[in-house]
């Protein structure tokens, strides 16, 4: 087998955090649809079972799963990459895609529940913040300004 350990973590980092982006991408698309399907009906139904499954089987494990591998790579690293700029950036970045990524998960609680008051414009708005924190990640990592 070919490659060694570190490179096997880091592209099974990078698969899980694709995954991961994937997922937070297309759930607030779904939330944007649910807006306005009417409480019970069934395509309000059928939106409860889609957003709780793409959470469930697909963000959260690979949410864990880019955290994980991440976590990994950096322990075979060492510490100097903890004194680096663009690591503190990045981690940042990090920090706030895993809180928005909690807030994705309330708002579909509060769909289960049918008590969402946010409206498509909210969810559209909110739908572009992945991309904004994903943007300044892949910079900071590959080109490593600071």
């Amino acid at each position: 087998m070919g490659g060694d350990l570190y490179s096997w973590i880091k592209a099974l980092h990078v698969i899980s955090v694709i995954a991961w982006m994937a997922g937070m991408f297309y759930l607030p698309r779904l939330y944007i649809y649910h807006v306005d399907a009417p409480v019970g009906s069934p395509q309000s139904e059928t939106f409860k079972v889609m957003e709780r499954r793409l959470l469930r089987a697909i963000i959260n494990p690979a949410m864990i799963a880019s955290f994980v591998f991440g976590i990994w790579m950096l322990s075979l690293l060492g510490s100097a990459v903890w004194s680096e700029g663009w690591w503190h950036v990045k981690l940042t970045m990090i920090i706030l895609m895993s809180a928005y990524h909690g807030f994705l998960s309330r708002w579909r609680r509060d769909f289960e529940a049918d008590r969402n008051r946010r409206s498509a414009r909210f969810y559209r708005f909110a739908n572009e913040i992945p991309t904004v924190l994903m943007i300044v990640i892949v910079v900071m990592v590959i080109v490593k300004p600071f």
